[in-house]
């Protein structure tokens, strides 16, 4: 028996959101008489955001689910400062441009897995830009600044880890965590926002927002946090030896983020369904309870349903169809990331770099030593194996039993 009495926070529990809650009873009965609009926020960094960043996502289609109005809240303004959470080193800056085009591809993601409009619980996307970008900085410094000490912003991971690494940090990083409680403070202001949630490396700059919105204005507000998204083998989630695990289609094709799924470990299966699917916790509680090579009717489901969310239901069907067709018949299977070689060829070990197979040629090198590499299923074991296909010709390269890619000359 649920703790809470809101639909929201017992939703929240029940699929395994909860890490910490500024106020969870205050926040319970606020969700229970009112819609409460809440909001996360994304730095526009790249044009796609990556599988790191699902949870957060799903967080904000579950506030919806019960009833409540989503706030996306894109960072135009402080993707141009950079969140020191994490990171030990600065972040390059990018272009007005560049900015812009990376929300417009981050949208495509948010309009499927969210509904947009004017209605109270429908959601909204609105860009820190609007408001930071017209900010002065005494006003700021005036306003602001007066209610964050240095003493206790020191104190913050983001920024103690840094200076613990003797890794620098610039005056402009360092007020990221100011930026972000303003935020905070603004959306309470103009569209009635009471809960910030992130992942457990926000706390620290959400309990700030809440703090800042008592402090300027006597408002209540709330915070809410993830665990940390850790796989059962220790990874991070999201992170390959190829790269990031990207939501859209133009980073990464719908097959190998559907094999991203289905290559999870057994472990991981029960609580990855509650969290990225909207399967029926009676069915997840079957699904998880699979022993075996069964199992893997679980991961094909985790599969199926979360590529169905994210780039839809027929990308799903496809990329499942391939894997069939690969694994059982050694066909080719139309939805295999495909690498086109010119007249002059590829050697084998650029190819398995240039298809993300290895993040390095080191990599590629190891892999084919320890004899996991096969082209049209004979085994290669020669770094600068020369592949040359005539025009129109396809062979299949494979790395192990899971990893396939088409070349095609």
């Amino acid at each position: 028996m649920s703790q809470y009495q809101s639909e929201l926070l017992r939703l929240m529990e029940e699929r395994g959101y909860v890490h910490q809650l500024t106020d969870a009873t205050g926040l319970d009965a606020l969700a229970a008489r009112q819609v409460v609009p809440g909001y996360i926020g994304f730095d526009a960094t790249a044009p796609s955001l990556h599988v790191g960043s699902l949870v957060q996502i799903m967080l904000l289609r579950r506030l919806q689910q019960a009833g409540h109005k989503p706030i996306v809240l894109m960072g135009g303004g402080t993707t141009r400062i950079g969140d020191p959470t994490g990171r030990d080193e600065s972040r390059k800056m990018l272009t007005d441009q560049a900015i812009a085009e990376n929300i417009a591809g981050i949208r495509t993601v948010f309009e499927k897995l969210l509904v947009f409009g004017d209605g109270p619980s429908e959601a909204v996307m609105v860009d820190n830009h609007d408001w930071l970008g017209g900010l002065g900085y005494i006003e700021m410094l005036q306003k602001v600044g007066t209610h964050f000490t240095v003493n206790r912003m020191l104190s913050f991971d983001s920024v103690r880890l840094r200076l613990e690494r003797e890794q620098p940090m610039t005056f402009l990083e360092f007020n990221y965590m100011i930026l972000q409680g303003y935020d905070f403070r603004h959306l309470a202001q103009t569209m009635g926002a009471r809960l910030q949630m992130g992942g457990s490396d926000q706390w620290g700059n959400i309990v700030n927002g809440v703090e800042l919105g008592r402090r300027m204005d006597g408002v209540e507000l709330f915070g809410l946090t993830t665990p940390l998204l850790i796989t059962a083998d220790g990874a991070k989630m999201g992170k390959t030896a190829a790269g990031a695990v990207w939501l859209n289609e133009g980073q990464l094709p719908a097959y190998d983020f559907w094999q991203y799924w289905r290559n999870v470990d057994d472990r991981d299966v029960g609580r990855f369904l509650r969290l990225f699917t909207d399967l029926p916790l009676e069915e997840i509680a079957k699904l998880e309870a699979l022993q075996g090579a069964e199992i893997n009717d679980a991961k094909i489901t985790l599969a199926n349903e979360v590529t169905a969310l994210v780039r839809g239901r027929e990308a799903a069907r496809s990329a499942e169809a391939t894997a069939a067709a690969t694994f059982a018949g050694g066909g080719m299977g139309e939805d295999l990331p495909v690498l086109r070689l010119g007249a002059e060829g590829i050697r084998v070990g650029a190819a398995l770099t240039a298809l993300g197979f290895a993040a390095s040629g080191g990599e590629a090198k190891r892999k084919l030593a320890e004899g996991a590499v096969r082209l049209d299923g004979e085994a290669v074991s020669d770094p600068a194996h020369e592949i040359r296909l005539a025009p129109g010709v396809e062979a299949r390269l494979s790395l192990g039993k899971k990893r396939h890619a088409i070349l095609r000359g």
